[in-house]
């Protein structure tokens, strides 16, 4: 593209000019200065009266040099993203990890202070309004003081992160975002399997198949460094949450989330309650695009009359209109995101692929990553990444340890948002381009509520294997096509599934992060359960949504959900939701049929 139809590429210029900007180095100047000086404060904590001006200090420290590291990572990740194999992003990376382990020792020894005088933090809770500001933080940082290790045992897991887990999941994003395959034997052309992912909703079958069989070959090249690197960052989770007293990792998970077993329970039932009706759903949309089974590669083909694909530009002015027609705010901040280079959405070669969000809490600005293809999804996903961005615009004042938010709340102003813009997008459609809409909203249902639901089937599968052996790649792609069976089944012709979805996803190589996956069906059910009250409610909601998001790094997500008017224990909820798509599959039968 040239010209006015150019797709943008981010400006970063605001955060830093670079790592050689002089604002850049003296950062990172200061977050060492800080980390010293929370470490130093930490070592001793004064008894009796002198405890509660140390516990402040304490949590200023923690507040500054929270958002400066957050800060300075989220720049040489920006940076690192869209330029994998540039050595200056990785360098900076790894030393920005190296400067983050006095933090995370601090954190250590803040949460064994707390431990210890949990009574007296308590009373200072009640009596302090300072500290009593902090304290969900507190009572969760003492919680989590029971799942640590001795702090030399802590220091050294950490260290050790930065040439395990951290760099086996590195290893998959630079293989991911540069493996090619050659696509024009005439002119040699090559495409990235990115780029051959993107394939995927191209009304060619031909092309979605020939697209879909070369990136399996391509996984298949790579299996065996892509399996090394599962392996070793399922296999340091499993030791480090063992040392830490977990039970299992997914016990782990459900705390990270800030939910309870018997909501996780809610959730998955009902996911798997739902299974008939998106098998239904797949059936017709083989019916629409006359075979007898959908592929693999025709989960994300378009149906009905094709749309004109969207430009950015429409895309702005739409997302920054139906923004403002839920909240002038939210429609401002979506035109200042745009206007000010906020996001980079040319694919190219080095980019990861998918999209994410980030955010500079020292800058009170994010930034969004997406690869832009023209079509609605596309649309929907950039109005789902800046629906994290609003949650973040309204959080920028808020401290540090009181804006983390679980990813189960995270994504809910991203669905919530997505779901905005798609609602006010069926209603503007042409008749014969609804049923493709419509479509396009199941396709990403389906994905969350069965291809996550897949997921979650196959991370279990693998915890349950990786402590007594390494799994091969072979027994990986054998376990991901039984998740998909479970999941799927007649839904999609078994012979043509992606047994390599294991290689493709990202998620399943953080660390720290296991069970990435359903906290988005999560975020897509709540967010439609906030969209129905604000179809109720209407306008007045605006601010009563705003206030939720503010207090989602304040407590748990059961008791903000409960606040919301939600019992998430509950499998009503879940299922509540689920009537929304129960309406729209219903709704693409009647219009096929029509």
């Amino acid at each position: 593209m040239t010209g006015s139809d150019a797709l943008p590429r981010w400006n970063l210029d605001p955060i830093y000019a670079g790592f050689e900007a002089p604002e850049y180095r003296m950062d990172k100047e200061e977050l060492g200065r800080l980390s010293e000086a929370l470490l130093d404060h930490l070592r001793v904590a004064p008894p009796g009266a002198g405890f509660p001006a140390w516990l402040r200090e304490a949590l200023r420290l923690e507040t500054e040099a929270g958002a400066l590291e957050e800060t300075l990572g989220a720049y040489a990740y920006t940076r690192y993203s869209t330029a994998t194999t540039d050595p200056k992003a990785l360098a900076e990376l790894n030393n920005l990890e190296e400067m983050r382990l006095p933090l995370k020792r601090a954190g250590v020894l803040f949460r064994n202070a707390l431990a210890a005088r949990k009574d007296e933090v308590q009373a200072l809770v009640s009596a302090d309004p300072g500290i009593g500001e902090y304290a969900f933080h507190l009572r969760e940082e003492i919680l989590w003081a029971s799942r640590q290790m001795s702090p030399e045992l802590e220091d050294l897991a950490e260290d050790l992160n930065r040439a395990g887990g951290d760099a086996w999941g590195r290893l998959q994003e630079q293989v991911s975002s540069t493996a090619a395959m050659v696509w024009d034997e005439a002119t040699g052309e090559r495409k990235t399997t990115v780029q051959l992912r993107a394939l995927s909703s191209d009304p060619d079958r031909a092309v979605r198949e020939k697209a879909w069989d070369l990136e399996l070959k391509a996984w298949e090249q790579m299996k065996l460094p892509l399996a090394a690197a599962l392996n070793g960052v399922k296999g340091f989770a499993v030791t480090l949450n063992k040392r830490r007293g977990w039970a299992d990792p997914l016990e782990k998970s459900i705390e990270q989330c800030r939910i309870t077993r018997r909501t996780l329970d809610a959730l998955i039932s009902a996911m798997e309650e739902s299974l008939p009706l998106w098998r239904r759903y797949l059936k017709a949309k083989a019916r629409y695009l006359g075979v007898p089974a959908c592929a693999f590669y025709d989960i994300f083909a378009p149906v009905g009359a094709p749309p004109a694909p969207w430009t950015f530009e429409r895309v702005r002015a739409f997302i920054v209109e139906k923004f403002g027609a839920f909240s002038p705010d939210m429609g401002t901040f979506a035109e200042r995101a745009f206007r000010e280079g906020w996001i980079d959405a040319e694919p190219r070669e080095g980019k990861v692929g998918g999209a994410y969000c980030i955010s500079f809490p020292n800058r009170k600005a994010s930034r969004v990553l997406c690869n832009f293809d023209g079509s609605f999804g596309e649309v929907s996903t950039i109005a789902h990444e800046l629906g994290h961005a609003y949650h973040h615009e309204v959080i920028k004042d808020v401290p540090h340890p009181l804006a983390q938010y679980p990813m189960t709340l995270a994504e809910t102003a991203s669905i919530f948002a997505e779901t905005v813009v798609f609602e006010e997008a069926v209603k503007e459609v042409p008749q014969d381009q609804k049923a493709a809409l419509l479509e396009n909203n199941l396709q990403n249902g389906c994905q969350i509520l069965v291809d996550i639901l897949s997921r979650f089937y196959f991370e279990k599968s693998v915890f349950a294997r990786r402590p007594a052996a390494e799994l091969g790649a072979e027994e990986l792609c054998d376990l991901m096509r039984e998740a998909q069976e479970a999941t799927y089944g007649e839904g999609l012709d078994k012979d043509r599934r992606h047994p390599y979805m294991w290689a493709v996803k990202g998620h399943y190589y953080s660390p720290d992060l296991s069970f990435y996956n359903f906290p988005y069906a999560f975020g897509l059910l709540f967010g439609l359960g906030l969209y129905e009250k604000y179809r109720r409610q209407g306008p007045s909601f605006a601010a009563a949504y705003r206030d939720i998001l503010v207090r989602t790094g304040r407590m748990s997500a059961v008791d903000l959900t409960r606040q919301a008017g939600f019992d998430i224990e509950g499998k009503e909820f879940w299922l509540g939701g689920i009537e929304v798509f129960k309406r729209q599959v219903e709704e693409f039968e009647r219009l096929y049929r029509g």
